[in-house]
């Protein structure tokens, strides 16, 4: 008892996720934590069944360290799971359910995990690699019946207690292995913690109940859109759940139809979206059928907001409050955020660093550059991931001098707000001017007829690399190659304007809602550097 006693204490003292929850569960157990389709979990609910999961993990002989690979759609299971391999210590490894299966391998492999949750549209999938993953020695299956060879995820639970596993987990324990797109090569693995997950909903909560009008609202009802897989949905998750509100997690990976009648029945006052998704949320015909009165957060990330589309947001939810949030993984994955109440002639900006968190803005040899010139974001806080796993290389290489860098191009004013330029590896070179894509992008996304668009370079014999704007255009509109250079010549500086223009149906994009430009200069043709 004296042992069990001291293990509590010590974990109530602790900045754990699986603690999170526990507490939760004890203050109000009776208030809706969880809501998938048809499934609506309390906290007392969502924790023991967390807790079932946690047992079950350790009958499997999964310890501290032990690694878990996930492979499904949005789900209360795939939820339950970040949790439980939180209590015990356990590393969680999300995979992008749009990965080729070789890419699957890949992850599954470079991450050591011994076991591999799956949903049920994934059962194939992972039968066809199974014999490419020696290290996994039990598969665990997400599906309405039991299937041969599986633990059949409801059946295997349900035998085990859902009292707390207590076990003494610390800080500064992984908690996940989150792999980035890798655009440059291999996907790498951000290895983040407790600690690091802990303090950045902490810092984000801080920020957000400081706005006027959202000081008093505890009790979110939260619609997160994106994919769980990803750090920035779960997050969006995790700091509900830190405020004790609710989630509701999406039965389809992306129907706009679908969003509003959400928001519309189960009374949503905050949502996640990426500009992506929130571009053709934008473009449903009968977008003001919807009483979306409720709704009063709009968080948006992993994507730069242009301006355009945050005007139309507030066009068409006027009560809402835009909070555009910049980072990335290895930061847990915030480092700023322009609230709404400082957005009144910033809209360009991404606000400035959250608390906790230092921005510098340096050249190639890590010297600060001048305010207003462009130079390489660079970070240091609580929240910077602990490496790469097993990279000590690109770790190394993205640690210098005990700052995180960030591969960012910005620029900051005197009163440290952060403009985004563009991605290093982004840039352009013409004719030895340096031309940063998204000032180009930004232009166009005001255009009456692009719904989105992307600019990348491309081979040039005369100028090294040219600039190629590829647009899509909104439903049942038309533009021209000479429309779209004229527009930009009308707005930017002649050096700037695209040289061409291509038109498709759809950028490709990466499930953060990111533009895949490796695949555009793929088509397209690589620039010379490259």
């Amino acid at each position: 008892m004296k042992d069990k006693q001291a293990i509590e204490e010590a974990l109530g003292r602790r900045l754990l996720l699986g603690e999170c929850l526990a507490r939760n569960a004890r203050k109000f157990p009776d208030k809706e934590a969880l809501i998938y389709g048809e499934t609506r979990l309390t906290y007392k609910q969502f924790n023991a069944r967390v807790n079932q999961l946690a047992h079950a993990f350790l009958d499997l002989g999964i310890k501290k360290g032990g690694k878990v690979a996930i492979l499904s759609f949005n789900c209360n299971q795939f939820m339950e799971t970040y949790f439980a391999v939180g209590k015990i210590g356990a590393v969680a490894a999300p995979l992008n359910f749009r990965l080729h299966p070789e890419e699957l391998t890949y992850i599954v492999n470079h991450s050591d995990a011994e076991a591999f949750i799956m949903g049920e549209a994934f059962v194939e999938t992972v039968r066809g690699i199974q014999k490419d993953l020696p290290q996994v020695k039990n598969y665990i299956s997400i599906t309405d019946k039991p299937v041969d060879g599986m633990l059949h995820y409801e059946s295997w639970i349900a035998k085990y207690p859902d009292d707390e596993p207590l076990i003494l987990v610390d800080e500064d324990d992984p908690l996940f292995i989150m792999y980035t797109a890798g655009t440059t090569g291999r996907p790498k693995g951000a290895v983040l913690t407790h600690k690091n997950e802990m303090v950045m909903w902490m810092i984000t909560s801080s920020v957000v109940l400081s706005e006027p009008d959202l000081s008093g609202i505890w009790n979110y009802r939260a619609f997160g859109a994106p994919p769980i897989f990803h750090l920035a949905s779960f997050g969006f998750c995790q700091f509900i759940f830190y405020l004790g509100g609710t989630v509701v997690l999406p039965v389809e990976v992306f129907n706009p139809a679908y969003i509003m009648e959400t928001i519309e029945k189960e009374r949503i006052n905050a949502i996640l979206l990426v500009p992506a998704m929130t571009f053709f949320l934008l473009q449903l015909p009968d977008l003001a059928k919807y009483d979306t009165s409720s709704l009063q957060l709009w968080a948006s990330g992993a994507a730069i907001l242009p301006t355009e589309t945050r005007k139309q947001i507030k066009q068409h939810f006027p009560n809402v409050k835009i909070f555009d949030l910049f980072g990335q993984t290895e930061m847990s994955p915030l480092v700023s955020c322009l609230l709404q109440s400082e957005s009144e002639g910033r809209e360009m900006s991404v606000g400035r660093a959250l608390p906790f968190i230092e921005i510098r803005v340096v050249d190639d040899n890590d010297n600060d550059v001048p305010i207003g010139e462009v130079g390489e974001a660079i970070y240091r806080g609580p929240t910077i991931m602990k490496e790469y796993y097993k990279d000590p290389k690109a770790t190394a290489e993205a640690m210098r001098n005990g700052w995180f860098h960030s591969g960012d191009l910005v620029r900051q004013d005197e009163e440290g707000y952060i403009y985004v330029v563009d991605r290093k590896k982004d840039m352009i070179i013409s004719g030895a001017e340096n031309i940063y894509p998204a000032e180009i992008e930004e232009v166009l996304y005001k255009h009456p007829k692009i719904l989105e668009c992307a600019v990348i370079g491309v081979h040039d014999e005369e100028w090294g690399e040219s600039v190629k704007a590829v647009v899509v255009c909104k439903q049942g509109e038309t533009i021209t190659e000479e429309e779209v250079v004229e527009y930009c010549k009308q707005h930017l500086a002649s050096y700037k304007k695209p040289k061409s223009a291509d038109f498709i149906d759809a950028l490709p994009r990466n499930p953060a809602g990111k533009v895949l430009k490796t695949v555009l200069r793929e088509k397209y043709g690589k620039p010379v550097r490259y």
